[in-house]
């Protein structure tokens, strides 16, 4: 075991749970605890917002994805990024203003409440359902994923004592701080990850001598077109597939722990600055990951010759620790922890609000204090980890999949809903509900019985989830006159002086 590495790790994880204690003394409510009391800044919140998107992808999955199969790979990112930044410009600014003239919502699920006066609390029920349901898995990828990278860096620890290891430091600073630590330590995380994924692969292309030497170890990669983005594995995409892959952005406009940074904005007109800056971050983000795999296939070529039984998803960690001194490799591979836990913490978060903001603070069969709330929402977390990391241990290998599912799932149940709760006056609460559910329907029934047709469940979902949504609203009562003048007023909501 490397000693600088180590190091690395350590000052890493002491200055995680240093935040998380600061804001452990800082919070004062459960306001503070699940929105930081909407006064984060545009910069913490964009970085957060998107350090907490990303994951061990970032890093990982996408550099890996581009090695094997070339510049077609990239197609994904360009709908992130797309995706990402729509959302930034058509839904943050709105959703802040509006969730505070809707009874001063904290989450998502309440929001929807909320918008459609939702007096008997289903809107609140699904949403919180689904929530709960795929951020444990959600959250079990993320334990799962600490424990391989920590096994890979550090070989003399087992899968399983890694797995403890990420989980049990997620759940401190998380249970301690809650979103305010979260955002904080997803802000530095997010500044980690950009400097690493810059860093490694600019490093590699020095040590081969230059772009003209990548190239010129391009062209024996084994099929051709490697760097053509119109090809994927030497084989000519089609429209569908193409149109697939940019369907990811779509997820965006319904992501519970992405949206939640709209909300939490200290203020509405400083949603401009966050948006430039999420998209600066995830432009420069994307193109240096997809550099990875481009620049990591001339490299590992030029130094290891094949590629036989070497994961191409760990060419970000070999490449780190081939070039850099083990302290600095250390903080490079902190850089993965930092994109795996900036995802872990902010969905555990969410998925703790789901039940003791939206199902137990809203019950009328229960009278807790904000005080009490908030101790409640540390348990949950604390069980809602414990779970995770049960599924973790013992959930078999499948778990990673699943996170596209997920992906899917909100992206449909609640992208339509967030889009035509925010732009739809005549929007209504018999469309909320049918919007909701046609979505996440329309995943479970396209994932099991329509995969064949190469089209990402998402695409299918979004739209069916907005077709129904606009349809059932038309054939039903308009809303009411108290909640169309609350729409009015959303739309011209200033922020009092001094907020």
């Amino acid at each position: 075991m490397e000693t600088g590495v180590l190091i690395a790790f350590i000052i890493y994880f002491l200055v995680v749970l240093a935040i998380g204690f600061l804001f452990f003394k800082k919070t004062n409510g459960i306001s503070d605890y699940f929105l930081g009391g909407r006064q984060m800044n545009p910069y913490v919140a964009a970085l957060s917002a998107q350090a907490s998107d990303m994951s061990s992808w970032l890093l990982m999955g996408l550099p890996g994805a581009v090695m094997l199969l070339g510049l077609g790979e990239a197609w994904i990112g360009i709908g992130l990024a797309i995706g990402s930044y729509c959302a930034w410009l058509f839904a943050a600014k709105k959703l802040r203003k509006h969730s505070v003239v809707a009874g001063n919502a904290l989450t998502m699920p309440e929001f929807f409440s909320n918008r459609f006066k939702d007096e008997k609390g289903y809107l609140r029920l699904i949403s919180s359902i689904v929530i709960l349901f795929f951020f444990v898995i959600y959250v079990a990828s993320g334990f799962k994923g600490c424990g391989v990278v920590l096994q890979t860096i550090f070989p003399e620890i087992s899968l399983v004592i890694a797995m403890l290891i990420g989980a049990i430091i997620i759940i401190v600073y998380t249970f301690m701080g809650g979103f305010k630590a979260v955002c904080w330590t997803d802000f530095i995380q997010g500044l980690l990850m950009l400097v690493a994924v810059v860093v490694v692969p600019m490093a590699a292309m020095g040590h081969l001598g230059g772009w003209s030497e990548v190239s010129a170890a391009l062209d024996n990669v084994g099929f051709d077109n490697f760097l053509n983005i119109f090809y994927d594995g030497g084989e000519a995409m089609s429209f569908i597939a193409i149109v697939s892959l940019l369907a990811w952005g779509l997820g965006y406009f319904g992501m519970p722990h992405i949206v939640v940074r709209f909300m939490s904005i200290r203020n509405p007109e400083e949603v401009k600055i966050a948006r430039r800056v999420s998209l600066i971050w995830i432009v420069i983000a994307l193109a240096a990951a997809i550099m990875i795999g481009v620049i990591g296939r001339a490299y590992y070529m030029e130094t290891y010759g094949s590629m036989d039984g070497f994961d191409p998803e760990h060419i970000f960690i070999l490449m780190a620790g081939d070039m850099f001194v083990p302290i600095i490799a250390g903080f490079l591979y902190a850089a993965v922890m930092a994109a795996i836990m900036s995802t872990a913490d902010s969905q555990l978060l969410v998925a703790s609000s789901s039940i003791t903001n939206d199902v137990l603070g809203k019950s009328k069969r229960f009278n807790f204090s904000e005080s009490q709330l908030m101790w409640i929402s540390r348990g949950v977390v604390a069980v809602i980890a414990i779970l995770a990391l049960i599924l973790a241990l013992y959930g078999g290998d499948n778990i990673m999949g699943l996170v596209s599912y997920a992906w899917s799932g909100f992206g449909s149940a609640f992208g339509p809903l967030m889009i035509l709760s925010l732009y739809w006056k005549r929007m209504n609460l018999q469309g909320a509900i049918a919007s909701m559910i046609t979505g996440f329907a329309m995943v479970l029934f396209w994932e099991n019985f329509m995969d064949f047709t190469g089209i990402y469940s998402l695409l299918p979902g979004f739209l069916a989830s907005l077709i129904v949504g606009i349809v059932v609203a038309l054939v039903t009562p308009a809303p009411s006159k108290e909640i169309e003048d609350e729409f009015d007023a959303a739309q011209v909501y200033e922020e009092p002086m001094g907020q």
